[in-house]
Formats: structure tokens, C-alpha cells, sequence
């Protein structure tokens, strides 16, 4: 592997991961302007599952038609295992409504790191090697200085940090099953069925939490907090769902997919942990979000685990 490959790889790594870093901020302000949660991912989904399909039919008349095609057993497992996908965009975006910063949302979900391991642990049946240990007691570690858990005077709601969690066990599965199902396939298929996946679980998060609710009093008073019982405004489509759509579901998967070929898993991960500073900055700059010093300690403490981490992968293939 060529030197100009490996930094073509890490700027099409760090691009993605930078766009992930934003998608946050864009959730917030819209919530500002008035617009629920299933307002926001069912715009989201929509156009990233029309932007994947003109991708696919790009790549079907580039290829002549000579691709891999998804098998029904393909299409069905990407399907089920998409449904993460929705998930972690829904619990992500509870975690900020339910008054979460985005600096704070954005270190719950790197959660994923430590999940990762146990999860690991679990399916290959053996215990994490001793560098991984270290790397989770220092996220561990980071995430108390991150979310500002030793200011006696800084107060979360429970509820965000909950969801917050929920999309980081999400995101984790996200992850093993993206790398995992139907690989035989195009990446651009296998965003495809996994964003239909996702799609289903928004619409029903939509129906149960906003349309549903707003059609009866009695189903709005048994959800209560999670309930918005009001008309879904389809504003949101065009002034926030393209952006949404973009930023969470068309561009990252796409310059992830090209980048990691080119740096690897070890070096790519790395990389890809822009998606943190960036978020916070973001929420820094255009939301005023206060970040103390000992948050950005915290932060840097997360990714130096990650790095260790990977680096130690990386010299075992060398």
C-alpha cells in the first residue's frame, strides 16, 4: 500500500468521521426551532434512503448490471440488523432533548468503545487482552472528567444519560453487524437495506410517539414525557431533512467505506475518533455550550484509549 493511498484514506476517514461530528449540532438547532424527534430522524431517513438509491442505480449502470445482488436471506438479515441503525439516531437524539449538551451526548456514545470490548468478549468467548483493559479504565476514567461528573454542582438528567447509553449499546451493534452481514455484497446494497431496516423502526417511533398520540388523548397521557401530541410538521423536510440526511446517512458511509480499505481497521479507527472533538467544538462555536477545562482533559484521555488500542491491533498484523 502505497503512502498516497494510506493519506487518501485518512483524509476520506477524517471527512466522515467530521461529518458524523456535526449531525448532533444540526439536531439541536432544529429542536430549537420547534421540530420533535420523529420529526427530525423520519426526515432523515427519507432522504438518506432516496440518496442511497440513486447511489445504487449509479453503480448498477457503471457495473452494467454486474454486480453481487442481494439474495432475499441478504436483504432480510441487513434489514434486521439496520434496525440498530434507527435506534442509535433515535436514542441519540432523546439523549440531547432530554436537555443532554451535545459536547456531553457525543462522549455517551463513544461508549461504544468499552461495549465493544465486552461485546467481543462475549461472542469470542475469551477475556480482552490486558491493553484493552487499560483502554476501558481510561475511557472509564474520561468519561466521569468529559461529562463533568466530579463538579458537585453540574447536573444531567437521568433520562438523557440513559438514552445516551441506549444509542452507545446501539451504535456497538451497529457496528458488528455492518462489518458482519452479507459482505459479499456492495456497500452501497448493504447501506441501502440497512437504512429500509432503520426506516421501519422510525416510522413506528414516529406513529407511536407523534401520530398516534396526537389522534388520541389517552395514548398521549400513557406516554407522557415521550409523547408529542401534535401535528407532524413537514416543514422539516426541506429545511433540515436534506442536511440531516447528508451529514448522518449518505456521506459518512460512503467516504468510511472508501477510506478504511486504505488505512486499515487499527489506523481508520483512529481516525475516525474526529467525530469527537469535532461534535464538541461544533456545540462550542454555533450552540455556546460551556466546555471546562477538565471536560477536555476527559476527552483527550478517550482518545488516547482509542489510539492505544489500535495501535496495539495494528503492530499484531504487522
Amino acid at each position: 500500500m502505497t503512502q498516497n493511498n494510506i493519506l487518501k484514506g485518512v483524509v476520506l476517514v477524517g471527512l466522515g468521521a467530521t461529518s458524523y461530528g456535526m449531525l448532533a449540532t444540526f439536531v439541536k438547532m432544529a429542536y430549537g426551532e420547534g421540530f420533535t424527534t420523529a420529526e427530525v430522524t423520519s426526515s432523515q431517513f427519507f432522504f438518506g434512503i432516496i440518496g442511497i438509491l440513486i447511489i445504487n442505480a449509479f453503480q448498477r449502470k457503471r457495473n452494467n448490471n454486474t454486480a453481487i445482488k442481494a439474495s432475499r436471506k441478504n436483504i432480510t438479515q441487513l434489514m434486521v440488523a439496520g434496525t440498530s441503525t434507527g435506534l442509535t439516531s433515535i436514542f441519540y437524539y432523546l439523549a440531547v432533548k432530554f436537555d443532554i449538551p451535545v459536547s456531553i451526548a457525543i462522549v455517551l456514545l463513544m461508549q461504544t468503545v468499552w461495549m465493544g470490548v465486552l461485546l467481543e468478549m462475549f461472542l469470542e468467548k475469551k477475556l480482552p487482552s490486558l491493553i484493552k483493559v487499560i483502554a476501558v479504565v481510561i475511557v472509564l476514567v474520561g468519561t466521569a472528567l468529559a461529562t463533568n461528573l466530579i463538579n458537585s454542582e453540574a447536573t444531567l438528567n437521568p433520562l438523557g444519560i440513559f438514552f445516551g447509553m441506549l444509542a452507545a449499546a446501539s451504535f456497538t451493534t451497529t457496528m458488528f453487524t455492518a462489518n458482519s452481514v452479507a459482505t459479499e455484497i456492495s456497500s452501497a446494497q448493504r447501506s441501502l437495506y440497512m437504512l429500509l431496516g432503520g426506516g421501519i423502526v422510525v416510522l413506528l417511533f414516529a406513529l407511536i410517539t407523534q401520530i398516534l398520540p396526537n389522534q388520541s388523548e389517552a395514548m398521549s397521557d400513557v406516554l407522557g414525557a415521550f409523547s408529542t401530541a401534535q401535528d407532524f410538521n413537514y416543514a422539516i423536510f426541506l429545511k433540515w431533512g436534506i442536511v440531516l440526511s447528508l451529514f448522518g446517512t449518505i456521506i459518512p458511509p460512503m467516504l468510511l467505506n472508501a477510506g478504511f480499505p486504505h488505512t486499515g481497521i487499527g489506523l481508520g479507527s483512529i481516525v475516525s475518533s474526529l467525530e469527537l472533538p469535532v461534535s464538541v467544538l461544533m456545540a462550542y462555536f454555533l450552540l455556546n455550550e460551556k466546555v471546562v477545562l477538565v471536560q477536555w482533559i476527559g476527552i483527550i484521555l478517550i482518545l488516547f484509549a482509542i489510539i492505544i488500542m489500535n495501535i496495539k491491533f495494528k503492530s499484531n498484523k504487522v
